[in-house]
């Protein structure tokens, strides 16, 4: 199974990024995971997230993405002895473009280890009432997915549907997307971020994006936070 364990955690981002990457990690995959990604609002990654903050509350910090047979509350502890307030999910992941699937990115070919290239964001969704979890989900992945792939220069797209929360009180999340963008540039330009060449193709881009996003999504509650991906065991 894989499980997402959410981040919040008070403190500079060069030691939310070191506790996370060689305290965590390391204590992580020594409890057994099989497959451990580990994402983190690092000093790289600072910049402001394409999705407006209409909500309230701190973003987080980190994801942690583990692969194993089972719920433990070993990685939960591990976490929570690092200084991080968590929120863990079972999710079923499926990846709709990895690295080399489309002209924005060659194939890895960075170890397990190392921060990959560019910058990730993570958006945390929660499906507005007035949609059922099976129109709600048709839309996201049927509608939102394609066009957003047809437009937008993202090197890796990974969704989470959300199956059931594995701490308590964990927010009402049902999607957990990650989207990779090759650098800052490809998210802080409108031009890049929009796959548009000129003022006119840009506003109907925006348009169609904008579209997709309102036909399953409230923007009062779309959470997203620019990261650092690091595979650390794949």
């Amino acid at each position: 199974m894989k499980l997402v364990y959410l981040l919040w955690r008070s403190g500079d981002r060069d030691s939310t990024t070191s506790i996370l990457i060689e305290k965590c990690a390391p204590a992580i995959l020594d409890s057994g995971a099989g497959k451990l990604v580990v994402y983190a609002a690092d000093r790289e990654s600072e910049m402001r997230s394409p999705a407006p903050k209409l909500y309230t509350g701190p973003p987080i910090c980190g994801s942690v993405h583990v692969w194993q047979e089972n719920v433990s509350a070993e990685v939960e502890e591990i976490l929570a002895s690092g200084g991080f307030e968590i929120a863990g999910y079972e999710v079923d992941e499926s990846v709709y473009k990895d690295y080399g699937d489309n002209e924005h990115s060659g194939v890895r070919d960075w170890p397990d280890g190392v921060r990959s290239p560019g910058v990730v964001a993570v958006t945390l969704m929660q499906r507005p009432r007035r949609l059922s979890r099976e129109e709600w989900i048709r839309r996201w992945h049927d509608r939102m997915s394609p066009v957003s792939e047809e437009i937008q220069p993202r090197a890796r797209y990974v969704r989470n549907l959300v199956l059931r929360p594995v701490t308590p009180d964990a927010p009402p999340f049902e999607g957990i997307v990650e989207e990779t963008w090759p650098s800052k540039r490809h998210v802080s330009s409108p031009y890049l971020f929009y796959g548009a060449k000129n003022p006119i193709q840009l506003a109907v881009n925006m348009g169609r994006i904008l579209g997709a996003v309102l036909s399953f999504l409230d923007l009062r509650r779309i959470r997203t936070t620019m990261m650092g991906e690091y595979f650390i065991k794949t």
